[in-house]
């Protein structure tokens, strides 16, 4: 199909509404009303003669063309949109968006990414941190920071660092820790990954123990219920390291558990960028 002659604003409707799943998120978003960006998008159904969405009364789903669509209009538009930032005042920058999840960003990369800006001034460095979960397309990620095994669909990977995990806690709950079995008779802070405890204890030569503790999503929630003396967190420690030295929190025992490492990774299917080169060269000279 000759795309040509299709209408720029009927696409940007369309986009946003279905990354929004609303006609009128979609008119706020865009600055024009819910019945503008309607018509636009009827006015697109009609040119493709296809229908893209199933108007229900409580907001919209996509059809199976719509889901096709998206991800090709958003990347496009985002890719539009970061080659108009670089010449921004006049001024050829290029933008670099990187997802890292959050442990990594502030226990490693945040007191190190001056050097990488005195190397390389004319990257616009833009970070978004999580907590290792994101969709790197619709999120606009160049490069994404996360914890694991290095296997992840579509993804090719490079191996930043190892990160062994080990117990913390309060200085006050670490001084009625003398072996790791009397971990039985406190709360284990646990993340959502289920096995991380069980692998622990198995080095530390015990069966594993049922984690009773709360559950949190980032390492450094954990990290910080533990300085408060609510549990005993599990959590990769040389991510830490400002913590421990501190006094915040205490390794009660010397027994590390290797359940992954820190990798740089990006798209297959996504063109490397001289930026995500600059980055890439640089990440690895780092942690070498």
């Amino acid at each position: 199909m000759d795309v040509s002659h299709l209408p720029l604003n009927a696409l940007r409707a369309f986009e946003a509404s279905a990354r929004l799943g609303s006609f009128t998120r979609a008119g706020l978003e865009l600055r024009v009303t819910q019945t503008a960006i309607s018509h636009q998008v009827k006015a697109l159904e009609d040119t493709l003669g296809l229908t893209l969405f199933k108007r229900l009364p409580r907001g919209l789903a996509l059809t199976d063309e719509a889901l096709a669509l998206l991800p090709v209009l958003t990347d496009a538009f985002r890719r539009m949109s970061a080659t108009l930032s670089q010449f921004e005042q006049g001024n050829f920058r290029e933008i670099l968006t990187i997802g890292v999840v959050g442990t990594f960003a502030i226990g490693w990369l945040l007191p190190r990414l001056a050097r990488f800006r005195e190397r390389n001034p004319h990257v616009d460095l833009r970070l978004k941190t999580n907590n290792n979960r994101a969709d790197m397309l619709l999120d606009g990620l160049d490069l994404f920071i996360r914890f694991g095994d290095g296997a992840w669909h579509a993804t090719d990977a490079v191996r930043l660092m190892e990160a062994p995990f080990s117990p913390v806690c309060a200085p006050q709950v670490a001084a009625r820790l003398k072996l790791p079995a009397d971990l039985a008779g406190e709360d284990l802070l646990r993340s959502y990954r289920q096995d991380e405890w069980a692998a622990w204890f198995r080095m530390a030569g015990l069966e594993p123990l049922p984690a009773r503790g709360f559950m949190f999503d980032s390492s450094r929630a954990l990290v910080e219920a533990a300085t408060l003396g609510v549990g005993v967190a599990l959590v990769p420690v040389a991510m830490f390291a400002r913590e421990i030295e501190e006094g915040r929190v205490v390794r009660p025992f010397a027994v590390d558990a290797s359940l992954g490492a820190y990798w740089l990774t990006w798209l297959k299917s996504r063109r490397q960028t001289p930026a995500m080169r600059a980055f890439h060269g640089w990440m690895v000279e780092e942690t070498g």
